[in-house]
């Protein structure tokens, strides 16, 4: 067996040893022996290849726990994972880009290059919606958390009522704060429920409460799965307040997306959701 110091393993590797030792704890690259005396740490030449893929898999960026999942399996398997990783890597860069050049347009607003902010080339609209009763439930999540928040909440609101038809009845998600990686909201999840649902905890799920919503009036924007994320929906949300601004409507609360479409099976450009701001009654 051909015995590497860790300097030597990290030469050969264009690994430092700090990168070695953290790999190492994290069962990445394990080191074949350590000495339990001094505490030396010695690779085996059959391991360069793991480790260098390691730092290839880095030198994208991938988070670890994702470098774990591509290395850890077979060949095959693990390229399937990296091709997906991928896939969400160039959404996500795409929502990067088009931040930017919202960014870039306000910018250039407060430098007074152009008279004012760039024209949504989306309609805004206002609808009435009535009193109705809604069952939800409330969460600090991350980015990172929400998808499995709402795997887990959408079948437990199914069950604790009969819902309503039409667009009053349709699921929807409340923004308190902002969903982000460093930013955990909170999300209310709501659902309408039949108006007999008895208010308060539901019996055996106490984090569920159904309340009473008043009537209203919303402003609202159409968006595709594509538009529908943060941080690509900014730009439609910064629009829906210009709006009530320049119409003299107040929000009466906060942000909201009015879910319609099944986003297991919608395509990034198919309507999906309603950016959508509840009103004040005009003064």
């Amino acid at each position: 067996m051909a015995w590497m110091t860790i300097g030597e393993f990290a030469s050969r590797t264009r690994l430092s040893p700090k990168a070695l030792r953290i790999y190492a704890d994290l069962g990445l690259v394990v080191p074949a022996e350590v000495d339990p005396a001094s505490g030396y740490r010695r690779y085996d030449e059959s391991q360069l290849e793991r480790a260098r893929l390691v730092a290839l898999l880095r030198g994208l960026d991938m988070p670890l726990a994702d470098v774990a999942g591509v290395i850890d399996r077979d060949p095959a398997e693990g390229a399937g994972l990296l091709a997906r990783w991928w896939e969400r890597a160039e959404a996500a860069m795409a929502d990067r880009r088009a931040l930017v050049a919202y960014i870039q347009s306000r910018l250039a607003v407060q430098q007074g290059k152009q008279g004012k902010q760039e024209p949504l080339m989306k309609d805004i609209s206002v609808r009435a919606i009535p009193e109705r009763k809604v069952a939800s439930i409330s969460r600090h999540v991350t980015l990172a958390g929400a998808g499995a928040f709402f795997a887990e909440a959408f079948p437990r609101l199914r069950a604790v009522a009969p819902g309503m038809t039409g667009i009053e009845g349709v699921p929807f998600v409340v923004y308190y704060g902002e969903v982000s990686a460093d930013s955990d909201g909170p999300v209310e999840l709501c659902r309408p429920v039949a108006m007999d649902t008895p208010e308060g905890a539901v019996t055996g799920s106490p984090d569920i409460q159904v309340r009473v919503e008043p009537a209203h009036e919303e402003a609202y924007i159409r968006l595709s799965v594509a538009e529908m994320a943060w941080p690509r929906m900014v730009p439609f949300a910064d629009a829906l307040e210009r709006w009530g601004r320049d119409h003299d409507r107040r929000p009466a609360a906060p942000l909201r997306q009015v879910l319609f479409a099944d986003l297991r099976t919608a395509s990034p450009d198919t309507q999906a959701c309603d950016l959508s701001v509840p009103l004040r009654s005009p003064s």
